[in-house]
């Protein structure tokens, strides 16, 4: 096997289909804390910021969302769930504030991501989207490669 000519850095963005821009965009926005980066309606999409990456909103109603066919609903979604990492990770300040904007809270627990083992919320955005708000690992993770070869790692 040849070896890839580049090297996946991060998620860049995830791109939702949605019934209702702006009930979605307010619980991104108020809620979770993106901002707004782009607005592009003459094909239906609006880009929130969401630390180094973005979530696209479009509206199944719009230019985009109708080539994605059915609305997400009960009978099927877009995807199984998003997974935005969070910091400081503050559980009972996380449940508070979600309560305290009427979000549906789902289960804790510590699940693997991305940077290994850690603290992980569910919550279900107003669509019935499941996010994940994953925590800092349990333990930092070492890359065996750089120790291995001298840099200095420890």
């Amino acid at each position: 096997m040849s070896e890839l000519p580049f090297k996946l850095q991060q998620i860049d963005h995830v791109v939702l289909r949605v019934r209702d821009v702006d009930l979605m965009r307010a619980f991104y926005c108020d809620v979770l804390g993106c901002t707004v980066e782009r607005n592009q309606e003459a094909i239906g999409l609006l880009q929130l910021r969401a630390g180094r990456s973005l979530i696209d909103l479009v509206g199944v109603d719009g230019k985009l969302g109708r080539m994605g066919g059915a609305a997400p609903g009960v009978e099927g979604r877009n995807m199984d769930h998003l997974c935005l990492r969070a910091e400081p990770f503050d559980r009972a300040a996380i449940v508070a504030h979600l309560e305290a904007h009427g979000v549906r809270v789902g289960d804790f627990g510590s699940r693997y991501g991305a940077e290994g083992e850690g603290p992980s919320q569910y919550l279900f955005d107003p669509e019935g989207n499941v996010v994940e708000l994953k925590g800092p690992p349990d333990e930092v993770l070492v890359d065996v490669h750089l120790v291995a070869g001298g840099s200095g790692a420890a």
